[in-house]
């Protein structure tokens, strides 16, 4: 398999734009929500994150190779890697904003470096858990069947790209829909532009002209360069952040983020292994924390996870050489302050089509990649992460009206009657949010074993989410003026609402009788994703 084909260069624009968002998010969220300066921003954050990625993007592209080399193929596809969005914004508005702010309130002389050092310890920490929790995950895979897994990459991949995405392209139509035209042309038409042209080439150069003559480019002034800056470690202010108590502080968010980002990584191997490239589980979690860590080191506070995708990438007949590229890229950006010029010249709209479409498939492959009879194990593993993605929705709007700001009510418990009285029950969304990842995936998995008539085992998964709930890791969670936030204590209601239906299952055994003859038939033997 060669370094680099034709495909690379899709998978590239694919893989470089979903970054690039990440990137746009970091700038915007560090200079208006944290205040971060220019020199702080510029100087160590985005450094640290060109370090962290493209240790990661280096190694899977090699990873890729050496399985292409070792199975004789050429049709190996790299694992996709870049920054967990979920960890993102809650390393922000739960870890460094409280610092900030607590900093203002004590007096402190510069609050948003001690916003920046909370992250820190928060992203050493995520690491750390990610790391560790290598050489464990693969027993969980080995026990959890793959519907479980993949369902809850499409719950995310429904509700947190593609839907989010699906509006922006129909409030923007004449480029959005141009763009998704031509995806849809060359991707699930399976055809080529003349000239050998890649279409998502044409997708992004389209769509940035369209964007052009439209005015939704260029954004804002004309931004000025901020010269470059090289990574170096930031070892004196990790000291402080750790002597001002930020882990003990911040532990109940560390605990279940770097939990998730360990489980959502794992599924997306499966993800991979589904689509044909099996890569071993330990190292590639390995290395994932090993980037997460790089990133605290050199001055990032935003973990790295491999990323959903995969399948759509290696759709687009991307390999080796895309992960490449995009750690080349990434670098470039992050080192040089060039991202405000990019985010001047060309607006996310114009490659937007690329992201809907992994969406897409991503959401596609959980019914595809597991047998038919287990499809409902998978729609009720995507509805977590499609209410989690609601309940944002719910808590967007109800900050748009003004809750939440500094001259607004704030949230408290009185939401809960209000939209109760218009039959919406947003306690079950707020809960449900919370640990989604783990929900969708135990949900999943219990219905997978009620199906094959596994009542013990479907027990067992219901017996670990009552477990999680009383942990806190799962459902509870707590009032802030501006938002629901997980509450690291035991959610009582819900581990017992899971206690007994484990019952339940025990008792179906005992209880119930076969009904085959009600035209649901026996289950199909030989499941591939069955412990």
């Amino acid at each position: 398999m060669r370094w680099l084909v034709r495909g690379d260069i899709d998978g590239f624009f694919g893989l470089a734009l979903d970054n690039l968002v990440q990137l746009l998010l970091i700038d915007a969220l560090c200079r208006y929500v944290l205040g971060f300066p220019d020199e702080l921003l510029y100087g160590r954050v985005l450094p640290g994150v060109a370090v962290s990625l493209l240790v990661g993007n280096l190694y899977y592209a090699r990873q890729a190779k050496k399985l292409a080399e070792a199975t004789g193929r050429d049709d190996v596809c790299a694992l996709p890697y870049g920054i967990n969005t979920v960890s993102l914004f809650a390393h922000v508005f739960l870890v460094m904003l409280p610092a900030k702010l607590a900093a203002q309130a004590a007096g402190a002389d510069d609050p948003a470096r001690v916003a920046w050092q909370a992250g820190l310890v928060a992203t050493l920490g995520s690491g750390l858990i990610e790391f560790c929790g290598a050489w464990v995950a693969d027993t969980l895979r080995r026990y959890t069947p793959r519907a479980a897994l993949l369902a809850t990459l499409s719950g995310i991949a429904l509700g947190l790209i593609s839907l989010g995405f699906l509006f922006r392209t129909f409030a923007h139509p004449i480029v959005g829909l141009t763009t998704l035209g031509v995806v849809m042309l060359t991707y699930f038409g399976r055809v080529k532009f003349r000239g050998g042209l890649p279409g998502g080439l044409v997708a992004v150069t389209l769509g940035m002209a369209l964007a052009w003559m439209t005015g939704l480019a260029p954004v804002g002034e004309a931004p000025v360069g901020t010269g470059l800056h090289l990574p170096l470690p930031v070892v004196g202010d990790l000291v402080d952040a750790f002597g001002q108590g930020h882990l003990v502080a911040y532990f109940s968010v560390i605990l279940p983020m770097g939990l998730f980002n360990l489980v959502g990584s794992l599924q997306n191997i499966e993800s991979a292994e589904a689509a044909g490239d099996r890569y071993e589980t330990r190292p590639s979690l390995a290395v994932n924390g090993l980037g997460t860590l790089a990133a605290g080191l050199f001055g990032s506070c935003f973990p790295t996870t491999i990323y959903i995708g995969h399948p759509g990438w290696k759709a687009l007949g991307a390999r080796a050489g895309y992960s490449v590229l995009n750690g080349v890229f990434v670098t470039i950006v992050c080192l040089s302050g060039t991202l405000a010029h990019i985010v001047w010249a060309v607006p996310v709209d114009a490659g937007m089509a690329i992201v809907l479409w992994i969406g897409i498939v991503i959401t596609a492959q959980a019914f595809q990649a597991t047998p038919r009879h287990h499809a409902p194990a998978v729609v009720l593993g995507v509805l977590p992460g499609v209410g989690a993605w609601g309940a944002i929705m719910a808590k967007n709007g109800l900050r748009a009206a003004g809750m939440g700001g500094p001259d607004g009510p704030v949230f408290s418990p009185a939401l809960l009657d209000r939209f109760a009285a218009s039959d919406t029950w947003i306690h079950g969304a707020f809960a449900l949010e919370q640990g989604f990842i783990f929900s969708s995936m135990i949900l999943a998995a219990a219905t997978v074993a009620v199906i094959e008539r596994r009542f013990t085992t479907a027990a067992l998964w219901c017996s670990a989410a009552a477990a999680l709930s009383m942990a806190g890791l799962m459902h509870g969670y707590a009032f802030t003026p501006s938002d629901t936030v997980i509450d690291l204590a035991p959610a009582w209601p819900w581990a017992v609402g899971y206690s007994v239906m484990a019952l339940v299952f025990l008792g179906a055994r005992w209880l119930t009788v076969p009904d085959d003859a009600a035209g649901h038939g026996p289950p199909e033997t030989g499941a591939d994703d069955d412990a």
